[in-house]
């Protein structure tokens, strides 16, 4: 009786020993060394421009961003695709414009977008001054027919006029097409949104939690980094989407619908995964409804690896981290100006 007891002792020994190690190990492993963290960047406080960035050209940019007289209907503005106060996306897997016609792409978060190397998922525009101007002269989204149309609309409010005189105070004529867009871009410019991710990497290594930590690490051992990395974790290079695997669906062709270059087929730009719990559904054509589903993809075929349930959760964990602080203040809805006599009507039967 009492070796059995001593053997029952020494068991209960060897498992609290045991118990001991693993935790203290999961402890280790959840402890992100400074050298890891090399590829990574805290956001700025604002997206540098070429010009500088007048407060009273961010004020116009905001009136213009919210108003739907920019549409052929007078229904849609810049914020129907891209809710400020729901991350900078409407959550749908491509967006109703005009007639409820509905795009091919999903709509990407405006959310840190200036910082991205280029804009759209094909790169289409070089910057977010040269973007705000395509989806309103596009007939599948706001579909205006001309831009002499939308300056007709613009220079029928004199508040506008007053408005763009202020932010563009050098021009003799400022009520213009490009300068609508450059006053958009300039308030998209300051739609930051740091996250604790962002506290983290500055110092403070009580702002994530050790389920984060652990996440990280598990994002980093699956590859994951080769494309999501700098401060935007993503928006600064193309990638072919099926880079090991063949994507099932390629009826997309990617860049080369652009450059109609044959390498460029299937090519997108690496979307970033700021705030990427909040911007589903996700991928170009938005037909991935989960975030879960979008790491075991990505992984799949992009690195080809087969992710256990365990480590995409423990991703997705990590993911949290990267939702960042909506600005309220920055992003009021504003005043619109008056219509006047002379503003144009809406338009809805063509």
């Amino acid at each position: 009786m009492k070796r059995s007891g001593y053997l029952l002792l020494g068991t209960v020994v060897s498992m609290l020993a045991l118990l001991l190690g693993c935790a203290n190990s999961g402890t280790q492993s959840a402890t992100i060394d400074p050298a890891m963290l090399k590829a990574y960047a805290p956001l700025p406080e604002a997206a540098m421009a070429k010009e500088p960035i007048a407060e009273e050209k961010v004020t116009l940019g905001r009136i213009l961003f919210y108003d739907p007289r920019l549409s052929k209907s007078q229904k849609l503005s810049c914020n129907s695709c891209h809710d400020l106060t729901q991350y900078g996306v409407d959550n749908q897997a491509t967006s109703s414009g005009h007639k409820g016609q509905k795009g091919d792409r999903n709509s990407q978060t405006v959310y840190n977008a200036a910082l991205h190397f280029v804009q759209f998922w094909d790169g289409r525009a070089r910057d977010v001054e040269e973007q705000a101007k395509g989806p309103v002269l596009n007939p599948v989204e706001m579909a205006m027919t001309s831009d002499k149309q939308v300056i007709a609309v613009l220079k029928s409010m004199p508040e506008y006029v007053d408005a763009f005189k202020k932010a563009f105070p050098n021009d003799k004529d400022p009520v213009t097409y490009d300068n609508m867009g450059k006053a958009i871009g300039a308030f998209e410019r300051k739609l930051i949104t740091p996250a604790r991710w962002d506290k983290f990497l500055k110092g403070d290594q009580t702002a994530l939690t050790a389920a984060e930590n652990a996440g990280f690490h598990t994002f980093v051992a699956s590859g994951c980094q080769t494309c999501h990395a700098g401060a935007l974790l993503g928006g600064s290079m193309y990638q072919k989407i099926g880079v090991v695997k063949p994507w099932p669906d390629t009826s997309d062709p990617g860049r080369s619908k652009v450059t109609r270059n044959e390498a460029d087929k299937f090519m997108f730009k690496v979307p970033s995964l700021r705030n990427i719990e909040k911007t589903g559904p996700y991928f170009h054509d938005g037909k991935i409804a989960t975030l879960k589903e979008a790491i075991a993809k990505m992984s799949e075929y992009q690195v080809g690896k087969t992710l256990s349930d365990a480590d995409i959760q423990s991703i997705e964990s990590w993911m949290k981290c990267l939702t960042g602080e909506i600005p309220a203040d920055y992003i009021k809805r504003p005043e619109l100006p008056k219509s006047t006599g002379k503003t144009p009507k809406p338009i809805e039967g063509d």
